[in-house]
């Protein structure tokens, strides 16, 4: 809680599968290069996603690329979290790399 963030979905069991599983949904669109989904996402679960701006300017910015015929994909390469929350009195920052790639 120490960054005024607790959306928990107990389906996933301990905190930090929790986190891993809203993190990773939000990965699954950026990969999908959809500024709207994208924005939905952050809507619905306000998830502090740091660099959510850049990257949906980054998503807009493809979307209108791929409009003139440029073909991009991006993956995600890697993914963690500093520690594993298994209390309300635990926090953890996630972090992800990930590559655009222009064919």
């Amino acid at each position: 809680q120490r960054f005024r963030y607790s959306y928990y979905d107990e389906s996933q069991g301990e905190i930090y599968r929790s986190i891993e599983h809203l993190d990773k949904m939000g990965m699954s669109i950026i990969e999908q290069l959809d500024p709207v989904s994208f924005s939905n996402y952050l809507k619905k679960y306000h998830n502090t996603i740091c660099g959510r701006h850049p990257i949906g300017v980054l998503l807009n910015a493809i979307t209108e690329l791929q409009k003139n015929g440029m073909n991009m994909s991006f993956s995600f390469l890697n993914y963690a979290q500093s520690s594993q929350c298994r209390n309300w009195q635990d926090s953890s920052v996630s972090y992800a790399a990930g590559a655009l790639t222009v064919h």
